[in-house]
């Protein structure tokens, strides 16, 4: 039996003493919501199958934190994942996984909702299941337990975890939750089966029980076919037509954690194409961010919280179409506050000067850009063209405004590499330096970061292996021996974590056995290099006879059915395969702000989304399919229980 809340308090005071960071484990903190849970009737539980340093710089988390707590008769609570000492002491003290705001066991809630942005959390989300004290598999689990949800970039492909998770939100949450919580209040008194039959009516919801997966001798997927009317034959994302309003009361932590900082998503969506990034294609189409409301929560943030860095997030901040008017502006407003504004995923060819200057006094770090490939040749397969002679350039005006340091980030691995490609890397890097002590002498660095290539779904790339361990290794061996000396650092993924990583995020549903075995001989925070435990899951796969080449290292045919065919992004396969066949023939696109591919995503979105006006989607405007016809939206097939907002 489990113990209660006031008997998990009492034992709390006596074991946090004897753990690293106590901090992490009561909550308590300023700006935490905290409501009356006897006249509360729906209880959502967030968690983020992580250490709470790291949980806590989580975006997404406080958006839904924010979205649920402003309903009068829900609340949400939060959760992490206790770190190695502190889940020894849960165990053998029998203390559940519990919400720090009140210390409820999560099995008391009604809803609770696991964050997956990266694939290496699966096994963390089975031991946070465990932990309190619930089957780690979704038929085991009845009514009497609370709904499991997930969501993420790593839900796009969620089989290799689908007979984990009840529902999987495919697409943006913000709208599908409250959704979710208006069925399960609507039908609270039905069997799970039923509940489950309803809500995989709402947009995005993904219920992997209602789907079986066939496969053919060599192993490739035959059909993956809806066993429910109610289970779409291709699961649709769901996306929000507007940003909703920013979070600006944000939790203000006791303990340092990742990023010390409150963040603003400015822009979400990118109209670049690099054919690699998994997030630029999932999450079209472009929706930006007013600036006014950029400002407005910037004010709001630094009076709820005393923050004294703001981050502007978006996939491309500098593509953010009044990027120059909002830092401008910002200047004016909060030039002398001492506020430090941080704006990550700057392009090359669209950092100005102007942008420099307006963010002049924010060099608390360095200045980052991302080029991924040093030759014209793999800037045009990867659909990333830019001229080393823009990067210099660019590199010169950083310089010259005083920063002293540039951090670099490529990728290795790509398709039709070579070791010219490679070699080209170490050249620009020490470029890149040489322009640098050109102003600031022996004082100016250059650090570089190398990641190697995961072909990931819903990209097109999604056709190509991973590049063989051995070239990959052979790759990094020249860039260890070049780039070194004074004013030069490389920091690089270690090749088996990122061919483990490919394993998951390219996965099928026979990989979930592979990840239960694996978690119950010790695996979890496989993110972390020092717990990584690679001996459990080659000792899993060995038993479930998975040979991990088949996932990683195999190129794909055209016709292939994937593990996420099922799963829907809306912008079109046929789109994606002949945006791969012409990289094959390294021929590029310019970013589709300038001319429109037709990838797909309007004419799909405007569907369902017939009563947005078009001016909030930030695409260029594309022709209805011929014989298209507006679908009437189905009804829930239980009415929803209104929601209070406050």
């Amino acid at each position: 039996m489990q113990k209660t809340t006031e008997e998990i308090k009492i034992v709390l005071e006596r074991i946090l003493p004897q753990v690293a960071k106590p901090g992490r484990y009561f909550g308590g903190e300023y700006n935490q919501i905290v409501k009356d849970w006897d006249t509360i009737d729906f209880k959502v539980a967030l968690a983020f199958p992580d250490i709470y340093d790291l949980g806590m710089s989580n975006l997404g988390l406080m958006i839904l934190y924010d979205i649920v707590n402003k309903h009068k008769n829900l609340l949400a609570e939060r959760a992490f994942s206790p770190w190695t000492d502190m889940e020894a002491l849960m165990r053998m003290e029998e203390i559940p996984l519990y919400s720090l705001e009140t210390k409820h066991p999560i099995r008391e809630f009604d809803l609770l909702g696991i964050s997956l942005p990266y694939e290496q959390l699966f096994t963390n989300a089975l031991n946070l299941i465990d932990l309190a004290g619930m089957p780690i598999r979704s038929v085991e689990r009845d009514e009497t337990y609370p709904l499991i949800i997930a969501g993420g970039h790593a839900c796009y492909n969620p089989e290799p975890v689908a007979p984990f998770i009840d529902v999987f939100v495919i697409g943006e949450g913000e709208e599908a939750i409250l959704e979710i919580i208006g069925v399960m209040r609507a039908a609270k008194n039905l069997d799970r089966q039923t509940q489950l039959r309803y809500i995989a009516q709402i947009e995005g919801c993904y219920v992997p029980r209602f789907y079986d997966i066939s496969y053919r001798e060599d192993g490739n997927i035959e059909a993956i076919t809806a066993t429910m009317p109610e289970a779409p034959a291709r699961v649709l994302k769901t996306i929000v037509p507007q940003l909703p309003p920013p979070v600006t009361e944000f939790i203000v932590p006791f303990i340092e954690t990742v990023h010390n900082r409150a963040p603003i998503e400015i822009m979400r969506g990118c109209t670049r194409g690099c054919r690699f990034c998994h997030a630029g294609m999932v999450t079209r189409p472009v929706r930006e961010r007013p600036v006014e409301e950029v400002l407005a929560a910037m004010e709001a943030i630094i009076r709820s919280t005393g923050y004294e860095e703001i981050a502007l997030l978006s996939l491309s901040s500098s593509d953010y179409t009044h990027v120059l008017e909002l830092t401008q502006k910002i200047g004016e407003r909060f030039g002398d506050a001492g506020l430090n504004i941080s704006l990550p995923s700057l392009r090359i060819e669209t950092v100005s000067t102007q942008l420099m200057d307006n963010l002049g006094d924010s060099r608390r770090g360095g200045f980052t850009l991302a080029p991924e490939a040093a030759t014209e040749k793999m800037r045009n397969t990867i659909n990333k063209y830019v001229t080393n002679e823009e990067l210099l350039e660019t590199a010169r005006e950083i310089y010259r405004r005083n920063w002293r340091t540039i951090k670099l980030y490529f990728m290795i691995g790509h398709p039709t590499e070579a070791m010219e490609d490679v070699q080209a890397i170490i050249d620009l890097a020490k470029q890149v330096l040489a322009e640098g002590r050109k102003v600031h002498g022996k004082k100016a660095s250059v650090n570089v970061g190398v990641s190697t290539f995961i072909p990931k779904p819903h990209t097109p790339f999604q056709w190509e292996p991973m590049d063989d361990l051995a070239h990959v290794e052979e790759k990094l061996a020249l860039l260890r021996r070049e780039l070194r000396g004074p004013g030069l650092r490389l920091r690089w993924n270690d090749t088996q974590e990122s061919t483990f990583e490919g394993l998951l995020s390219r996965g099928d549903r026979r990989l979930a056995p592979v990840i239960e075995h694996a978690w119950r001989k010790g695996a979890k925070f496989d993110a972390w290099a020092d717990h990584f435990q690679e001996t459990a899951w080659q000792e899993a796969m060995a038993e479930e006879g998975i040979d991990s080449k088949f996932y990683t290292h195999r190129r794909r045919t055209l016709d292939e059915i994937f593990p996420w065919e099922h799963i829907d992004i809306a912008v079109t396969k046929k789109f994606l395969s002949k945006d791969y066949l012409m990289s094959l023939e390294q021929e590029t696109r310019i970013d589709c702000r300038h001319h429109c591919f037709a990838c797909g995503i309007l004419p799909e979105l405007k569907e369902l989304r017939r009563e947005t006006p078009a001016e909030a989607w930030q695409c260029p405007p594309v022709r209805k399919r011929p014989g298209a016809k507006a679908k009437e939206p189905e009804p829930f097939l239980v009415d929803n229980i209104p929601l209070t907002v406050v």
